[in-house]
């Protein structure tokens, strides 16, 4: 019975204490969990050189660029010899064009520009190499959503080369300087995800540099600029 004032009194410290700013409880955080590994015994096998769709190669069966300039080259054409090339080399298993490309490469005419069922995008020439020459951007629509996106360059030799390949769902591609940036949808239609390539010398070919998430401008309520693209849903 002697203890009661002193248990009231304790009673009463622990409240007060509660009344402190910064001791207040936030409540049940759960527990944290290292990362779980999964399938950590099994590795893939390095990939062979022509199973790396990234990487530069000169585009057989074109003639030598005059002046070293793009302004010359048909553009139809290179991607008619690049996606030959490429679909002989992989023999149709899509590591390197997706395999509808050269079915969809047989709608265009020989009209310089294709004709109007060509599905081979204008081309669009910019210095993505810092070297004063412009490369040569394209792409081949395969259906409503994907497509394959291709940059060319000319090495000094003359030869035309590729130097990025990438097969993708195409929300928008900007270029900046050396800079080419891919924008593409993601699995939450509120955020596109923003591949940018840079020119890398030694390799010769366009990196990937940096990824990161972008806001769908069409679904967040920001306002769009006169040259900018609605996500894609």
């Amino acid at each position: 019975m002697h203890r009661a004032p002193a248990v009231i009194a304790l009673a009463v410290l622990l409240a007060g204490c509660a009344d402190v700013e910064g001791l207040q409880s936030e409540g049940n955080l759960g527990t944290v969990h290292a990362p779980q590994s999964l399938w950590k015994d099994i590795r893939p096998d390095p990939p062979e050189p022509d199973q790396k769709p990234g990487t530069a190669a000169v585009v057989p069966g074109l003639p030598e660029v005059a002046g070293l300039s793009m302004r010359g080259v048909n553009a139809l054409s290179v991607v008619r010899a690049d996606i030959t090339s490429a679909t002989e080399q992989d023999g149709g298993t899509g590591r390197l064009v997706d395999p509808r490309a050269v079915q969809r490469l047989a709608l265009c005419t020989q009209a310089v520009d294709g004709g109007p069922d060509c599905p081979v995008r204008p081309a669009v020439l910019h210095d993505l190499t810092g070297n004063g020459r412009e490369e040569l951007i394209t792409a081949l629509d395969l259906d409503g959503r994907l497509s394959e996106l291709r940059v060319y360059t000319v090495q000094d030799d003359g030869r035309v080369a590729r130097i990025l390949s990438r097969r993708a769902v195409l929300e928008g591609v900007e270029v900046a300087a050396e800079h080419l940036a891919v924008r593409e949808p993601t699995s939450n239609p509120a955020y596109v995800a923003v591949s940018d390539y840079v020119w890398d010398p030694k390799a010769r070919t366009m990196n990937l540099t940096q990824l990161t998430l972008d806001d769908c401008p069409s679904l967040t309520g920001a306002p769009l600029s006169p040259d900018a693209q609605r996500c894609t849903r």
